[in-house]
């Protein structure tokens, strides 16, 4: 009879009951790599198909030395840059320092044209009416010459400068104490409204000038257009 009223067989395992166990590969595992391998398939077509090849070695160092000499370039670039800024606020400044001293030109010659009609104005004409007026003059005896400065004007109405000679004939006395008159050397004169003739001419030797007479003429031995008689001091 069987024990506790069940019937068949009962079979003896030594080593005690044991389950057996499957070794199989997990599905996750299996889903994971298969993702993994589609993932770098799709990213090698990706790079392959519409990104860019990658560099080479020899390359990426030309590239590097390309980068390298265009950041020179450009650090040269704004060298010059700065460069030119100086030189044009140096060229800004010395136009500004320029037209402040054209400005006080322009007030010069303002007030030099002033000084000429108030000469025109004060000294005394020349009563003889000429084309020429010698306004002034002063000569001295100097060291067997004769030292003049003389004061021309005219009127510039027409508007082209005259274009002469001014003669000076002196009178004086020789060395051996006889009176005589001598004509100097022309001296060639252009007039625009006025002009002051500075200079010294030789004398006869032992020759002392008492009196000279200014002479303004349109050419050597030409029409006369101004004179006037001066002592000398």
């Amino acid at each position: 009879m069987a024990l506790f009223g069940r019937g068949g067989p009962v079979v003896f395992e030594p080593y005690g009951y044991r389950k057996r166990r499957s070794w199989g590969i997990p599905r996750w595992l299996v889903l994971l790599l298969v993702g993994i391998a589609i993932g770098a398939g799709g990213l090698l077509y990706l790079q392959e198909e519409y990104l860019p090849q990658r560099l080479s070695p020899e390359e990426s160092q030309r590239l590097q030395a390309r980068v390298l000499e265009l950041d020179a370039e450009r650090e040269q670039l704004q060298t010059s840059l700065a460069e030119a800024n100086r030189q044009l606020q140096a060229s800004e400044a010395e136009a500004k320092r320029l037209s402040t001293e054209l400005a006080g030109a322009h007030q010069q010659v303002q007030r030099l044209q002033q000084d000429i009609v108030l000469f025109q104005d004060i000294l005394p004409r020349d009563p003889r009416d000429g084309a020429v007026d010698v306004r002034g003059a002063r000569f001295t005896n100097d060291d067997g010459r004769l030292a003049y400065h003389v004061l021309l004007t005219r009127d510039t109405k027409n508007g082209k400068p005259f274009r002469g000679v001014m003669q000076l004939v002196v009178a004086g006395s020789r060395a051996s104490g006889a009176n005589a008159n001598v004509t100097l050397d022309p001296v060639d004169v252009n007039l625009g409204s006025y002009e002051h003739l500075r200079g010294a001419l030789p004398l006869p030797e032992g020759f002392t000038a008492r009196q000279t007479t200014i002479r303004v003429l349109d050419a050597p031995n030409g029409r006369l257009q101004g004179m006037r008689v001066i002592n000398v001091r």
